[in-house]
């Protein structure tokens, strides 16, 4: 009788089976990764990736990708109720209808979660992380905040040995895109929006971008996990580019600055305890600072770490290669059964921090006003900023634009509270003098 050797070789694992809901640009996306990549996403997520079910509004469009090989679901929650399904990736998008019962019932029947939707996790995070926390199961969202960029996993793992003491940086493309195309250009800002919007680097309604509420989706998602924080999207002030003109562009040019919608979030201790400040605001940015030269629609994330020192995550921020990546790096993680909680740490253990109050704050500061050309408006504009105490480093009063009749004012304040900024401004509301609302742009230091 023949003697045999014991079979030796190891049992194949398991796939991870996967349901895709939203087969738009990035869901045909995330098809095409792991397709195109499957053998190495294998290799190093110690097993296959496989779609087993999708889900969209329309079953017939031309998506580029084979998307017959997969189960049809017309009702995309029955993706949460399939037996043949490990994890379902919600790409829907909106931060409640559709998407929200999606990700609330897969998260109850035991399946992991992922999401490229900073709206949903900005509003509805902490229920999620709850119900991922009861389940045993996983939520992972590093596609909603910077696109290809790890930033979420760089703040959740590398840095987690430091207490960060400040996270800022440019966290909308289609801003930073008409920004920086009107510093290149000279053109205005609804020309390059208009241009921008025919590109598609803008939506038809861009009002989210440019009002700042993207950003401030992405802010307050990158606070809670920097700092153990409840999530708290009410909490962020916004200031969207809207009142930025090519005027100002090219001030800030010749002062050595560029323009730049910057969301930043830090904690500030105060006798009555932790306060955590949150905004999103155009400011001034040297050309010498990193974030200068950071420009298209490319995002950008500084992490300050009391022992890592300054970090910078930099990478496009939207777009379906990019965005597929960040799911895929998702997947594979809970492929290898890398779980770990959401916001860094337990949500019973997330701190709830009242906001900030900036008032007593101090810094250097950008202001424009839009004049009546008449005697007199500049000494009103400077009684103002005396009588709120502040100090002006220099001032530029511009000749007629094409309005007649209107001129530019522009000033740099020395470093002071931007309680005295607001002070000066108060005083003057209302006034005939100026013909629309000043633009305040804080210096950012370097």
């Amino acid at each position: 009788m023949e003697d045999r050797l014991p079979d030796t070789a190891a049992p194949q694992p398991k796939p991870l089976r996967i349901a895709i809901a939203g087969l738009g640009t990035v869901g045909a996306g995330v098809i095409r990764l792991l397709d195109t990549n499957a053998t190495l996403i294998a290799a190093r997520a110690g097993r296959a990736i496989e779609v087993v079910s999708v889900s969209a509004r329309d079953r017939s469009k031309d998506r580029g990708v084979d998307i017959g090989r997969f189960a049809w679901e017309d009702d995309m929650t029955a993706l949460a109720r399939r037996g043949d399904v490990d994890v379902v990736v919600e790409l829907v998008g909106g931060s409640d209808g559709p998407a929200l019962a999606l990700s609330r019932a897969a998260l109850t029947a035991g399946k992991g979660l992922v999401t490229a939707n900073k709206a949903m996790v900005a509003h509805h995070g902490l229920e999620l992380a709850q119900l991922a926390e009861a389940a045993g199961v996983p939520l992972k969202f590093e596609a909603a905040v910077g696109g290809g960029i790890p930033v979420i996993k760089g703040l959740r793992e590398g840095t987690s040995a430091n207490a960060l003491t400040k996270v800022y940086g440019i966290l909308n493309g289609t801003c930073n895109y008409i920004l920086s195309t009107m510093e290149r250009t000279g053109a205005d800002f609804a020309d390059v929006l208009a241009e921008a919007q025919r590109l598609g680097f803008a939506e038809a309604d861009p009002a989210f971008d440019i009002e700042g509420v993207d950003a401030a989706h992405k802010l307050a998602i990158l606070a809670a996990i920097g700092f153990g924080t409840r999530i708290d999207f009410a909490g962020v002030r916004v200031n969207g580019i809207t009142q930025v003109r090519a005027a100002d562009i090219a001030q800030a040019d010749a002062l050595g600055f560029v323009i730049r919608l910057i969301g930043e979030a830090d904690v500030e201790e105060t006798p009555a305890g932790p306060r955590l400040l949150q905004r999103v605001r155009p400011c001034l940015v040297a050309k010498g600072h990193p974030l200068s030269a950071v420009d298209g629609a490319t995002n950008a994330v500084v992490a300050e770490g009391n022992f890592s020192g300054r970090l910078l995550f930099q990478g496009a921020g939207a777009g379906d290669g990019p965005t597929a990546s960040a799911v895929a790096a998702d997947l594979i993680d809970i492929a290898r059964d890398e779980v770990g909680a959401p916001f860094s740490i337990p949500v019973a253990q997330l701190a709830a921090m009242p906001p900030a109050e900036p008032g007593h704050r101090t810094e250097r500061t950008y202001l424009r006003f839009m004049v009546k050309d008449r005697p007199g408006v500049l000494a009103e504009i400077t009684a103002a900023m005396r009588d709120g105490n502040v100090s002006i480093e220099s001032l530029i009063q511009q000749g007629r634009g094409h309005d007649a009749g209107e001129v530019m004012v522009a000033m740099v304040t020395h470093e002071g509270q931007e309680a005295n900024v607001t002070a000066a401004l108060a005083l003057l509301e209302g006034s005939d003098s100026l013909t629309g609302d000043p633009l305040v742009l804080p210096i950012l230091p370097l």
